[in-house]
């Protein structure tokens, strides 16, 4: 094994891509990172955090690894750049649970739900409630409270739906969430009705349809300027935007003696408050979308007055973008990224392998 120095903290294992490609889990003391794609659960990128705290460590590496390792943590990495350490060796069958749960949080923060694209989400009443089962198995690798380890977070948005789908038809979700009942009573999470999802049709073709309909509106009014835009998935929250390219329609029309901006995104659940900003040239506008995905902006030009109508006719409109949420700048291949894990998430429920989540095998079963 070789440790590198990267960022001011002890790193092994290969490069891993960034994010939205990175399945990542933290644990007490480090950080598990894999390319979510790839699929080599020895292929996973480990950053040391705080090695005191990685008392699991020598179930990844053996005693001997962890002995040699605790000795060579002890060494500053701004002291020297890359240190090797021949005895630690990472072992397959303690990694393989960790990814799965690093696949898991991926999965509430990333699957690429679309109507467009034909990709039906996954139930998150299922998939936390998964994930509380798995983090509570795994908790010698949570001795210290670490971002993905709070199980009682996990299951409280979803205690009462919970106690509801104990009831199910189908007996995997009943016996999932008979489980995840009994360890919320053990955690003493309240028994609040804070539910926000029903258990029929979650997940389905015909709900999809009814949210790409209301987004396919178009005015009547012949508009000085139209395009179409892709949402950045880092700069948005999870599960908010349908994750196919080109959701993001804009159209400059006028609007009594001025001109504004009308721009739609189409959405999977609301998109209230969410900014979105247009910036053609000198022309800048920026508001707030709706909860359907809509908003209309005012334009203004570089002296800060609005637009008029003359001055938009005459507007060469051909570089016009629409930002929609954090200003992050896409990446130059993020188009094809985007692409690649679509493709990943079909492959995942067309063909659900050992390591499908519940979750993701009723999205398989549901897509008709």
């Amino acid at each position: 094994m070789k440790l590198v120095a990267e960022s001011g903290l002890w790193t092994t294992g290969p490069a891993v891509a960034a994010a939205p490609a990175v399945a990542v889990l933290e644990v007490s003391g480090a950080v598990f990172a894999w390319t979510v794609d790839h699929p080599s659960v020895e292929a996973v990128h480990v950053t040391f955090t705080n090695i005191a705290a990685a008392e699991w460590l020598w179930r990844v590496v053996g005693e001997a690894g962890h002995v040699g390792l605790l000795a060579a943590l002890d060494t500053a990495p701004d002291a020297v750049a890359a240190l090797d350490v021949l005895e630690a060796e990472l072992s397959p069958a303690a990694l393989a649970p960790l990814r799965q749960l690093a696949v898991g949080h991926w999965l509430r923060r990333w699957w690429p739900a679309s109507a467009r694209d034909g990709i039906v989400g996954l139930d998150p009443v299922v998939l936390d409630g998964e994930l509380a089962l798995l983090t509570s198995a795994a908790q010698d690798f949570f001795t210290e409270e670490t971002f993905d380890s709070d199980v009682a977070e996990l299951l409280r948005p979803h205690r009462a739906e919970l106690a509801a789908r104990m009831h199910n038809a189908d007996p995997k979700v009943a016996e999932l969430a008979e489980a995840c009942s009994e360890l919320a009573d053990e955690l003493g999470v309240p028994n609040a009705d804070l539910a926000v999802l029903r258990p029929d049709g979650l997940g389905r073709r015909d709900h999809y349809a009814l949210a790409a309909g209301s987004n396919g509106a178009r005015t009547s009014q012949e508009p000085i300027a139209r395009g179409v835009g892709s949402v950045n998935w880092v700069a948005v929250p999870p599960g908010v935007f349908d994750a196919a390219d080109d959701t993001v329609d804009w159209t400059v029309a006028q609007a009594g003696p001025a001109a504004v901006a009308a721009v739609r995104v189409a959405t999977n659940a609301s998109a209230g408050g969410i900014e979105v900003r247009l910036r053609s040239g000198t022309f800048t506008a920026a508001g707030v979308l709706d909860a359907d995905g809509s908003a209309t902006l005012s334009l203004f030009g570089p002296d800060q007055r609005p637009v008029s109508e003359t001055q938009a006719w005459d507007h060469d409109w051909r570089s016009a973008t629409v930002t929609v949420g954090a200003d992050v700048v896409d990446s130059a291949d993020a188009a094809g990224l985007r692409a690649r894990l679509r493709d990943f998430a079909r492959a995942r429920l067309a063909r659900p392998g050992e390591d499908a989540f519940l979750a993701e095998i009723l999205a398989a079963e549901s897509d008709y």
